[in-house]
Order: structure tokens, then sequence, then C-alpha cells
């Protein structure tokens, strides 16, 4: 009888211990969904190591302009998962609309170009121009703000990193430049030996924050993706002569607010 008893208290603490667990699994997947994300990447595209794989010109793709694009140019401002992953293919509620950034556009235009030909996005079958899958004019000015603010073209130049072909950089140097330049870690992508695209992490008041875990060091995988110990940011030379985009006042950057 007695062995019973405990059978059946042992039974019900078992049956416990599996009700609160699942309780705290659909509690963290409710906070999990009402935060939405947990932070932000700005994502930089190098049009060099990019451009050197354009195989035919169109009159899209800003690696066939006259004048080859000698600065980072911006690929995206994405949220994230702190977990991994990131939000993909949100429905809108209102189609997009192109006048409410029309201002915008010569900026975007320079400073924010699709490098590539063809179908700019895998959501809802690639229509539209290259920016329809992102948000509005609140998304582009922000965008263009942390861009124009955290200038990793301008922070490399400082610590004498230039865009030579066959001039290599340590990684680390790279990564020390940006930390040196805006207090936080990047995060680096290769390819080939070259930097493609270096990205800044921002948390959700736009503040920035180190890329990858806290406990990371600057060579930490974390940090960098794909990267040798020393990377080259090559030039290119246009493969086309489609239309020129007129040079713009960087300060006009600067004088674009967030909303």
């Amino acid at each position: 009888m007695e062995t019973t008893r405990r059978g059946r208290r042992l039974l019900l603490s078992l049956s416990f211990l599996c009700l609160a667990v699942l309780l705290a699994t659909a509690t963290a997947g409710r906070k999990r969904r009402m935060a939405g994300f947990d932070y932000y990447v700005l994502a930089l595209q190098w049009p060099g190591s990019v451009c050197r794989q354009t195989n035919h010109c169109c009159s899209s793709n800003g690696c066939c302009r006259s004048s080859p694009l000698n600065w980072f140019t911006i690929h995206g401002l994405w949220p994230q998962y702190s977990y991994g992953g990131w939000p993909s293919c949100c429905r809108p509620t209102t189609p997009f609309n192109m006048n409410k950034i029309a201002m915008l556009r010569p900026i975007l235009e320079k400073y924010w170009p699709s490098l590539y030909c063809g179908d700019s996005s895998t959501c809802f079958g690639g229509r539209g121009p290259f920016w329809v899958h992102e948000d509005e004019y609140d998304y582009f000015s922000t965008a263009l703000y942390l861009y124009s603010k955290y200038n990793v073209t301008k922070a490399l130049r400082k610590a004498h990193i230039y865009p030579r072909n066959g001039r290599k950089y340590e990684v680390g140097h790279i990564i020390a430049a940006i930390d040196h330049a805006f207090g936080r870690l990047p995060h680096i992508v290769c390819k080939n030996g070259s930097v493609q695209e270096l990205r800044l992490c921002f948390h959700k008041d736009y503040q920035p924050r180190d890329c990858g875990s806290e406990a990371d060091d600057a060579w930490s995988s974390s940090r960098r993706s794909h990267c040798p110990r020393y990377v080259t940011l090559p030039s290119y030379k246009q493969s086309g002569n489609f239309v020129k985009i007129p040079l713009l006042d960087p300060l006009l950057l600067a004088a674009i607010s967030v909303n």
C-alpha cells in the first residue's frame, strides 16, 4: 500500500513538472512573438566584391554605371532574433507606395543601389522595384540616417584602409577600426578572400551594440563569416554605361531625421 502511495506521489510530481515546463515554454514563445524581434542589422555591401561577379548588365544594376562605386552601399536594415534567424516575407497590410519615398529616390540610387539584375526579392514572386519588399519613408529615412551617422567607408579610410587591388588587410584591423570609430564590434562576411558585407548592429532604439555574443573577441567566428585572416577590398571596372547618377552632397544624408 505504501509503495502504491509513493508511486502516485511520484507520478503526480512528474505531471506537475511536465506542466511547468510546458507553461514556461508557452510563455517564452508568447514573449518572443510579442517582442517581434531583438535587434537590427545594418548590412552594407562592398561593391568591388559584388560587382566583379557581374556577367551582364541591366539598367537597374549599380555595377553597370559609368562611374564605379567606391564606397560601402546599403544592402538592408533588417530585424534579427538573438537566438538566430529573422522575420521574413512579412505580408504588408497596405500596398507599397513609391510616391512616399519620391524625395529619397536620388539618395537611394546613390547609396542604396541594387547590385544585381533579375528579381530583387524572393518574397511574393519578386514583383516590383528593388525596394518594394521594404517599408516606406520611416524605414528608408532611418536606414539612411544610420548609414550617414555611422559612416563605415570614412571610418576605414581614417584607419588607412583603402580599396586597392591586391592590397590585403587583417580582418582584426578592420574590426578594430570600426570598434574605434563607433565603440561597437561589427560582423564581416567574406567571399573568395574579399570583404563582401560589413554589418553594424543596433538595439531597437537604434543605439549601437556589438554584433554576435558580448563574450566573443574580435577574432571570434561570430564576428566574421568565411573570412581568412587577411582580406581585400577590391576595385572593379564597370560593365556598362547606363544612367550616371549625379553626385549628392553627403551632408544631405545627415539632414534626414528619424521620425
